[in-house]
């Protein structure tokens, strides 16, 4: 069994949080957000644990959640980051370019990310990873600092489950009128 720190348990009380946000959303009828499953192919099976054991990824994902607020088409991925400086590298091209074209079809896209050591769950819009993907690539920084984000995009929690990103969204919205 893996260890609660093991690299392939980060993150997952971030999911579970941004999953009961999204029932509890769902539930109040104000939106309608889902997890997207990442494709994979059973490789081999311990038939008598009913595991997976092994498996390879079918395709690159997109992102994590996709869904509509009230009217307005969402999409965003959730990382977490155990220092106040998140690497570049954690985001990749395929998730850039989805973002990119789901913006150019009027839909929102952004990251929530978790900085763990400030426990501050951030609203990053997608123009903001832009910037920072851009620098990075064009020689600049290969990471941004938790310092170079609007403070007026962190996401208020409740309750240390609810992540309530609506209020963001609803910001970012009125910035762009």
């Amino acid at each position: 069994m893996p260890s609660w720190n093991s690299r392939g348990l980060r993150g997952s009380m971030l999911e579970e949080s941004i999953n009961f946000t999204n029932e509890k959303y769902r539930q109040e009828k104000l939106a309608l957000v889902q997890k997207i499953p990442t494709p994979i192919t059973p490789m081999e099976i311990d038939k008598q644990k009913h595991h997976i054991t092994l498996a390879y990824f079918e395709q690159k994902s997109t992102v994590d959640y996709i869904g509509n607020v009230q009217g307005v088409p969402v999409c965003f991925d959730a990382k977490e980051c155990a220092t106040d400086t998140f690497p570049i590298q954690n985001i990749h091209e395929h998730q850039m370019n989805f973002m990119e074209e789901f913006e150019q079809q009027q839909g929102i896209a952004f990251l929530i990310i978790y900085f763990s050591r400030a426990d501050l769950y951030y609203y990053v819009p997608y123009r903001d990873v832009r910037k920072f993907w851009d620098r990075a690539k064009n020689g600049g920084r290969k990471s941004f600092r938790r310092e170079e984000l609007d403070e007026e995009n962190i996401i208020k929690v409740n309750n240390q489950v609810f992540i309530h990103y609506l209020e963001n969204i609803s910001a970012d919205l009125n910035r762009r009128q």
